[in-house]
């Protein structure tokens, strides 16, 4: 059961450091800080499944945490794939992927919006492991300009990104395709 309103527990503060840790990461990969970039990556990354964790083990789950933590999620991987294209340490094609991916669900959102349509958001399980596998390709790029020798495994990285990005968005599609057709007065026995 999540708690109302807009509590501020230790799960809503992980969430909140992930998003003002966003500007601190980009201006380090900017400054080609790498290291640096890295290590606030790495500790957002963190805070990433620790708040989820905590949320759930303790029944701290909040309607502000529910709303924040995607939008921290997609603040934090949006600004690194962007960052980290033009800057050549990730394929530019893989971060279109990525962003075409999030333009689509918020287009989604935005048309269930417009036809006053209710729902909830739930990540669904291929969600979780697209957002792991985009983590783990942001880190595992970093990771390569500081270790060389880690380059071979960002290959293999980006292509499973790819395929977990796009059968993410082809399944919110479908979701978001059927939520709005149950909708339909017109569809009601």
């Amino acid at each position: 059961m999540r708690q109302p309103g807009f509590v501020i527990n230790a799960p809503n503060l992980l969430t909140l450091f992930r998003i003002l840790a966003t500007p601190l990461f980009i201006i380090f990969l900017i400054r080609e800080q790498f290291g640096m970039a890295l290590l606030v990556f790495s500790l957002a990354g963190i805070t990433d499944g620790l708040d989820g964790l905590l949320a759930r083990a303790f029944n701290q789950k909040t309607v502000l945490g529910a709303h924040l933590d995607p939008v921290a999620d997609k603040l934090l991987l949006t600004s690194a794939f962007v960052a980290l294209a033009i800057q050549g340490l990730i394929p530019s094609w893989l971060a279109v992927i990525v962003i075409s991916r999030d333009v689509l669900i918020l287009l989604g959102i935005a048309m269930l919006a417009l036809f006053h349509v209710e729902f909830e958001v739930h990540p669904s399980p291929i969600s979780k492991c697209t957002t792991a596998a985009q983590l783990a390709a942001v880190f595992l790029s970093l990771l390569s300009v500081q270790f060389p020798s880690v380059l071979p495994a960002t290959a293999p990285t980006h292509w499973l990104t790819a395929a977990l990005t796009t059968l993410s968005g082809l399944h919110y599609t479908y979701v978001g395709i059927r939520i709005l057709h149950a909708s339909d007065p017109k569809d009601s026995p």
